[in-house]
């Protein structure tokens, strides 16, 4: 069994064990992406999906409902801010797709997706998280 990952919410893991979700074991292996991308992240429940917060300040959320795929929403909270003249981070991968300057979605449909996006994923969530502060 691999090294539990420091950050893993036990409220997180219950309220999604409530759930019997498809893609759990998707779900598991983004958390783990994303708390072992960046330090000082901090894992709970928003918008009924796992989100990760800095300084009590909401940077990434996962959408896991309707269960047919997994996103990564990456942004700077829930209220409107103004838009940076350019994209927060760069994205050689194409694995985001950009609602704004300030926010983006990653999609999964399977566990190769991830696994194919794995270094660039977290290459993304360490430049969101300095660039988002």
């Amino acid at each position: 069994m691999s090294e539990p990952t420091i950050g893993l919410n036990s409220e997180v893991t219950k309220f999604l064990d409530g759930l019997q979700h498809p893609f759990r074991n998707e779900i598991e292996a983004l958390r783990r992406v994303v708390l072992d991308s960046a330090i000082g992240l901090n894992e709970n429940i928003k918008w009924n999906g796992p989100n990760y917060s800095v300084d009590g300040n909401d940077r990434i959320t996962m959408k896991i409902q309707p269960p047919k795929q997994v996103q990564i929403i990456f942004h700077r909270g829930a209220k409107v801010q103004p838009q940076p003249k350019e994209k927060l981070v760069r994205d050689s991968s194409g694995i985001l797709t950009w609602k704004g300057n300030d926010r983006a979605v990653a999609t999964f449909k399977n566990m190769a997706d991830i696994e194919k996006s794995n270094d660039a994923l977290v290459a993304i969530i360490k430049d969101w998280i300095h660039a988002s502060k």
